[in-house]
């Protein structure tokens, strides 16, 4: 069981990590890299542009990020506390802000400045 939020980039596909990471650092977040494709990564590791999930170390735990056409899903599993719901949204930001996307919720697509003003991020 777990939780999911899609970015949408209407602008065509989604930013390279090297982009996310730098508005991650920005969010508050290392942005350290665990996994890329389903093999171990080295926290600072660059994945190669062709990249289907990354798995993202956050200060709460890890979050899977899955590269679809013209869009991120960023999810975590299990049951996020606090701390985790935080990192989540900070990667999610992240990968909206590093590539003008559009995050998909409930109450309809938000820029990532409205994201951030939601969710009360250090942006």
């Amino acid at each position: 069981m777990g939780l999911d939020c899609t970015v949408r980039f209407p602008a065509g596909d989604a930013p390279p990590w090297e982009a996310i990471r730098t508005h991650l650092v920005r969010a508050g977040e290392s942005g350290q890299l665990r996994m890329i494709d389903g093999l171990p990564a080295f926290p600072d590791e660059t994945p190669a542009d062709d990249w289907k999930e990354l798995r993202v170390g956050t200060a709460g735990g890890m979050v899977t990020v899955r590269r679809g056409a013209g869009t991120l899903t960023c999810v975590v599993w299990g049951t996020a506390d606090p701390k985790l719901d935080a990192g989540w949204r900070a990667v999610t930001w992240a990968c909206a802000a590093a590539g003008a996307g559009l995050v998909a919720t409930p109450a309809g697509d938000l820029d990532p400045a409205a994201f951030a003003r939601l969710h009360d991020l250090p942006v």
